[in-house]
């Protein structure tokens, strides 16, 4: 609490009590399923909410060439939710765990980094690239630690 003016503010501040919101970020892979479950365990441990994200590739236009790269986008992000619950009904009983799934757009990184923001999240779970090129550019993961503005954990 700040006393400004005779007036008591309340100021967010990460950390203080343990992560609130732990955001995990998955596509399907076997990595990220991974580090769902990684994050699913810390979210349960520290009495915070899991937030799931997976974020919808946007191509151009022209990129798709007709292929319909939206259904496919959405067909996953149905696929996922369908993974999520199944699991979270089998733990049904055995542990609480609360979590919400949420869906953005745009390249990893920057869907990511949009997601941590809007859900003010206290740490970042994601699971560690499977791509090759990804040694030469940089991958998600990797960006998300330079960005400094979270912990990151990379589950292999």
């Amino acid at each position: 609490m700040t006393e400004q003016h005779g007036r008591h503010f309340h100021r967010f501040e990460r950390g203080t009590d343990g992560p609130k919101v732990i955001l995990v970020g998955v596509d399907g892979s076997d990595s990220s399923l991974r580090a769902a479950a990684y994050a699913g365990g810390l979210a349960r441990r520290q009495h915070a909410l899991l937030a799931v994200v997976y974020v919808q590739p946007v191509l151009a236009a022209g990129a798709a060439l007709g292929a319909p790269v939206a259904e496919t986008a959405d067909e996953i992000a149905e696929d996922l939710i369908a993974q999520i619950r199944e699991a979270a009904e089998r733990l049904k009983g055995l542990f609480e765990l609360r979590w919400e799934f949420h869906t953005f757009r745009g390249d990893p990184y920057n869907g990511l980094v949009k997601a941590a923001d809007e859900l003010e999240a206290d740490a970042v779970v994601v699971g560690a690239s499977e791509q090759a090129g990804h040694r030469i550019i940089g991958s998600v993961a990797v960006r998300l630690v330079k960005a400094g503005r979270w912990p990151v954990t990379v589950v292999p």
